[in-house]
């Protein structure tokens, strides 16, 4: 089988002297949209930032690209959307200069070509803000920065796109607008690796789900079915391949 585009074995991480992954075992293949779920901190964003390379693994091994993660440098084959904060953090930008920043990793800080002017200006039309280039991040809305922080990361044009938690307090409109942007890219061959609360209009895009609870990973398959009182907010979803005798799965799905 071809190598893993992301290879997690045995991992796991401390956040200060509390244990966070417990031995994760992750595998997304070339062309997979895989979904991390879990209940708030069962270890899902340690997961993703130990994956690029925030959260330092305390044991395990970690491939990207079939290269151990020490010796990996290739990131500009990797797109990162952070979990939401403000574009610019109240530094003074335009959407231009924030999505722009997300060709660094190729260009380094050479001058800007056509090309990357091209990729920016098609990023923010994935996304639905090119008309918004010009403006300041600082007059955005919630929604509008996380379109922003997305194009930022399409810019670059990735193989492999990491999204922590996209949809999280975006209204509704902008979630179709970025499931629109996430199928156009799954369609050109990316690899997605996603970080989600609940599926949302993401679910047909989803190929497995894979469920942490405690650090651990307790499901590895197709993504849970959320129908009847499934879909209510706060049920706890007992999935079917759980072991019934064992504590339901806070999958915080839909929690």
């Amino acid at each position: 089988m071809e190598q893993p585009v992301i290879s997690l074995r045995g991992a796991t991480a401390s956040l200060g002297s509390r244990p966070v992954l417990r031995g994760v075992d992750l595998a997304v293949h070339r062309g997979e949209v895989v979904a991390l779920l879990g209940a708030n901190g069962s270890g899902k964003s340690t997961a993703v930032r130990a994956v690029v390379g925030q959260v330092p693994l305390t044991g395990g091994e970690l491939e990207l690209f079939g290269t151990p993660r020490r010796r990996f440098r290739d990131w500009s084959r990797v797109g990162y959307v952070p979990q939401r904060t403000t574009a610019a953090s109240g530094v003074p930008a335009t959407v231009r200069e924030v999505v722009s920043a997300g060709r660094l990793a190729r260009t380094g800080l050479g001058p800007t070509r056509k090309a990357d002017r091209e990729a920016v200006t098609k990023a923010l039309e994935l996304v639905g803000m090119a008309d918004r280039i010009k403006d300041s991040v600082n007059a955005l809305s919630g929604g509008q920065h996380q379109r922003v922080l997305i194009a930022r990361a399409l810019a670059g044009e990735p193989e492999l796109l990491i999204m922590d938690e996209p949809m999280a307090g975006v209204d509704l409109a902008s979630q179709e607008v970025l499931a629109k942007a996430l199928r156009e890219e799954v369609a050109r061959g990316a690899t997605v690796l996603l970080v989600l609360h609940e599926l949302g209009p993401l679910e047909p895009l989803i190929d497995r789900a894979v469920v942490l609870r405690d650090g651990c990973v307790v499901h590895d398959g197709p993504p849970p079915q959320a129908v009847g009182q499934h879909a209510l907010p706060g049920h706890d979803h007992v999935h079917p391949h759980a072991d019934p005798a064992a504590e339901p799965i806070r999958t915080g799905l839909l929690s």
